[in-house]
């Protein structure tokens, strides 16, 4: 088991991988098509993303977390 300190960070290596799959299907879709060999364009479109949107992630997370408080009420 992973100490509880690490929590934002597993949680933005989480969520980066899961959207930046997702986001990254969806235009590899878009731009190719259910072509032969879509999933390895997919999977090279995805790995490149996925290692800028795990950095980005982590840096504007907490500003998005401060954001969103500033929103809400409490």
């Amino acid at each position: 088991m992973i100490p509880a300190r690490f929590a934002p960070v597993l949680f933005g290596f989480v969520l980066s991988c899961l959207m930046s799959f997702v986001v990254s299907g969806i235009s590899t879709f878009r731009n190719a098509g259910l072509v032969d060999g879509f999933f390895g364009y997919w999977i090279g479109a995805w790995l490149p993303s996925w290692f800028i949107a795990f950095p980005i992630v982590l840096v504007v997370g907490p500003v998005a977390r401060r954001i969103v408080g500033r929103l809400v009420k409490a």
